[in-house]
């Protein structure tokens, strides 16, 4: 938190998203600390790549929402979700901005800063509110007219972006998040949040998996319809 807001020093990974110092020093934190804690374990991190092998492996997102953090936007967290035998058991997202923090672990259910959470049973998209990230990230993957198809059959959509559109999701606030481009270490914690909270996620052909590129996560009840949506031609 001591850098948010002040005079950060912002650079540019090849793909052109910032990265700043921050983001490198919370990874190399967490990975030392898991060395201590779990030195056989795996570990992949956004900044730093993959170490280790084997059947258990931690994902880290130091700080997911880099662009809202340089701009000075609350809405960025940190995620770490651990992975056994291929599936992810335990996630967490730690919003110090917004005096948040959101963890689930399979079998132990979903909670929110302490309470338990649960998804909406709103049942039709025009009562439901649509939560995505950018809109050019769907015209990267040629979906801009489905998605905003899509948005226009909803009662309501809003671009709050990165965890937080899921996280709402498994509170109940929102039925459907979207992301079009994503990386493993942006969802795996998010997975087991949505999925304990009682709803589903799945990649935008509908497998339920981090490594797909994309993400659709929803109440469970409107999920077939979404990826209906963002098949059918305009």
């Amino acid at each position: 938190m001591a850098a948010f807001r002040g005079g950060l020093s912002v650079e540019r990974k090849a793909d052109g998203s910032p990265v700043t110092e921050a983001d490198r020093a919370v990874e190399r934190e967490l990975r030392s600390r898991l060395a201590i804690a779990r030195p056989e374990d795996a570990v992949t991190g956004e900044e730093y790549g993959t170490e280790g092998g084997g059947g258990r492996r931690w994902y880290i997102d130091p700080v997911d929402g880099t662009r809202n953090f340089v701009r000075g936007i609350p809405v960025f967290a940190t995620l770490i979700a651990l992975e056994v035998a291929g599936r992810i058991e335990v996630g967490v997202v730690s919003a110090p901005a917004l005096g948040a923090r959101w963890w689930a672990s399979r079998g132990g259910g979903a909670h929110a800063s302490g309470r338990r959470v649960r998804v909406s049973q709103v049942a039709s998209l025009d009562q439901a509110q649509l939560a995505y990230d950018s809109v050019p990230g769907f015209a990267v993957r040629g979906l801009e007219e489905r998605f905003l198809a899509l948005a226009r059959r909803c009662a309501r959509s809003r671009g709050f972006g990165d965890f937080w559109s899921h996280v709402l999701v498994a509170e109940g606030c929102v039925e459907v998040a979207v992301e079009p481009e994503v990386s493993p270490w942006d969802l795996a914690p998010l997975i087991v949040i949505v999925e304990e909270a009682g709803g589903r996620f799945t990649d935008l052909e509908g497998r339920p998996r981090i490594d797909g590129g994309s993400a659709v996560a929803s109440n469970g009840i409107l999920h077939d319809a979404v990826l209906e949506a963002l098949r059918q031609p305009c």
